[in-house]
């Protein structure tokens, strides 16, 4: 019997959030939609959408040595991070009818098992992938029926979809009553949002010590955004006694997970917009391409000009500022670069034919062809992909003396995979003797890039004191920006859809939410939301008093001059933060008091 029915009747829940979603019932009687008839039907490999619930092994024996091994710490739990986390549907299933044999009850039961599953993954699938809203609305049908035959994660989703609006109307009472019922069944993600919610007071009052508790108990059931918002608040002091050594153990825990993700399936780089910067000109940001320039570049890119071609390419086959990840896209594009000339696009569609997708067969012959054009005009992309090929064997004998000098060649160019593959054979000692120092010196050059996998593996070598003085302070905010590129930034893209179409309510929880795990530029854009916009779900609190909390935070993080305005009216005064300033006195300067503002200079 599945958690929800404690709440309300099945067919009164289903109701519910048809009601909510606003279809009616016999559209979900035919809910074969032209998506769902596509993707069951597809007889190619499914890329299966991993969420933090798909908390699979992921390290299979290549992945290995993309990571560095942290010495002199607590070899159980795997440096903090919490086994598999394993799918409990067959726990939530609605009680099945009488079959004759034990056998056939199993059958029956799998049947049911593997429904649900499909239902859930496609959902989540089209959720992942599409940002239009008819397309998302279908996602959340299939979510509904998941969770009427009784899904856990399908309810979670539905959930957080009602707490922060996103296709459905928000609804924070009922979110919450949602949230509890789940919470009591031991969802670690419905006790998250309790904690959440406990510590802003959305839907209720404050309570921190609530918070902590639940945020505990969500991070002991292995929710990694536990991890983030216990990790932050024990590294600040927030509600929590300073201990960095506490922090370092969530930050690490989520951080593996994060840095295993991105050796499987690579780098997303996620989109912070920073309202402060773009309010009012969205359409120059930098981080999000607008659909009319997006449609411009697809124009000249038809016409045949190889860098938006290249560019285009690169967007889908990663997915990126506000792109869709589409490999079938990504191959028109660069293919038709490649045909143009483009040693870039080679390397690109060699790598789409070693990693394999549903546009491309995986084949080392291939991409082997495509990286060795690439570099034979000295392309990094070509390059680093023979050093890969060479150092685990793909289409070619392992020879770790070639995949060093492919990898030096790319380095020398600046390209930061060569320079962390380097990072990672002079760690592990493949080819060269093993240097310690060289490592750290490669590993930091690719994270000045923001290169994730170095970013971590420096976070070990200073965790554990390996090559270098150990620093718990340096290894935590190393693991923190490891963790700041996880999939649960993807909230950042949303929660700037819905303030740039004016849904100040869904923008601020969704802030707010990612401001509490610790975000630099959450916790701006939710000061800044304070003060200039109007939300009715700030209306019960001191709304400047609280943007002073969150533009301190932000400043505390070391970013660059802020300018904050704090006051409205005659009385305004500017709170300017330096990047080595946590908290400015607005007493240090008092200057132009007859302009009606007040300075606070430091």
């Amino acid at each position: 019997m599945s958690l929800l029915w404690g709440l309300m009747a099945p067919h009164k829940l289903l109701l519910f959030v048809l009601l909510i979603i606003t279809i009616t019932p016999p559209s979900l009687a035919n809910t074969d939609s032209n998506v769902t008839q596509e993707q069951n039907n597809q007889t190619e490999k499914e890329d299966v959408v991993k969420t933090e619930d798909d908390n699979l092994s992921l390290e299979p024996e290549e992945l290995k040595k993309y990571h560095v091994e942290s010495k002199g710490e607590p070899a159980s739990a795997q440096n903090g991070q919490p086994a598999a986390i394993a799918e409990e549907i067959g726990n939530n299933a609605k009680i099945l009818p009488e079959a004759n044999t034990a056998e056939q009850q199993q059958t029956v039961k799998s049947k049911e098992e593997q429904e649900i599953e499909d239902l859930y993954n496609n959902g989540t699938k089209i959720l992942k992938r599409s940002r239009d809203k008819n397309l998302r609305k279908e996602g959340y049908k299939l979510l509904v029926k998941a969770a009427d035959l009784g899904s856990t994660k399908a309810m979670e989703r539905i959930a957080y979809a009602l707490l922060f609006g996103d296709q459905l109307p928000q609804n924070v009472t009922a979110a919450r009553d949602l949230f509890d019922a789940l919470a009591e069944n031991g969802s670690h993600k419905a006790q998250t949002a309790l904690g959440f919610m406990y510590a802003t007071g959305i839907g209720g009052s404050y309570n921190q010590p609530k918070a902590l508790v639940y945020y505990t108990f969500a991070a002991l059931g292995g929710n990694f955004v536990a991890h983030m918002i216990l990790g932050y608040r024990y590294l600040n002091g927030i509600n929590l006694p300073q201990h960095c050594e506490a922090a370092l153990v969530h930050y690490r825990t989520a951080a593996k997970y994060v840095a295993d993700i991105v050796a499987l399936n690579g780098e997303t780089l996620p989109e912070k917009v920073r309202l402060t910067e773009r309010a009012g000109n969205f359409s120059s940001n930098g981080q999000i391409m607008e659909l009319d320039l997006y449609q411009y570049f697809q124009l000249i890119a038809e016409k045949g000009d190889l860098q938006s071609q290249v560019g285009l390419g690169q967007l889908h086959l990663t997915g990126g500022k506000g792109i869709e990840q589409d490999f079938k896209k990504a191959f028109y594009y660069l293919s038709k670069a490649a045909e143009g000339g483009s040693a870039n696009a080679l390397g690109f569609l060699g790598k789409m034919y070693s990693e394999g997708n549903e546009a491309v067969p995986q084949s080392n012959e291939i991409a082997l062809i495509y990286y060795r054009m690439a570099a034979e005009r000295d392309n990094p992309i070509g390059l680093t992909g023979l050093g890969l090929a060479y150092l685990y064997g793909k289409g070619v004998p392992v020879d770790y003396e070639e995949a060093l000098r492919y990898f030096k060649k790319a380095a020398d160019k600046g390209w930061v995979d060569g320079q962390f593959q380097l990072g990672v054979m002079h760690y592990t000692g493949l080819g060269v003797k093993r240097d310690y120092k060289m490592a750290i010196t490669y590993f930091h050059q690719a994270s000045q890039a923001g290169h994730a996998l170095a970013l971590y593996n420096l976070a070990q070598m200073y965790g554990s004191g390996t090559g270098v003085v150990r620093s718990c302070l340096t290894a935590v905010e190393l693991y923190k920006n490891v963790c700041e590129r996880g999939q649960w930034t993807e909230r950042f893209l949303s929660a700037y859809f819905a303030y740039k179409e004016n849904d100040i309510d869904s923008a601020f929880l969704q802030y707010l939410f990612l401001a509490e795990q610790g975000y630099e530029t959450a916790q701006s854009n939710i000061a800044h939301i304070l003060e200039y916009e109007q939300t009715s779900l700030s209306l019960k609190i001191d709304c400047y008093h609280m943007a002073l909390i969150y533009w301190n935070r932000a400043a505390a993080q070391g970013t660059d001059a802020y300018v904050y305005e704090m006051l409205p009216g005659p009385l305004s005064f500017f709170l300017f933060f330096a990047q080595d300033s946590s908290i400015c006195s607005p007493c240090a300067s008092l200057i132009s008091l007859s302009s009606g503002r007040l300075h606070c200079i430091l």
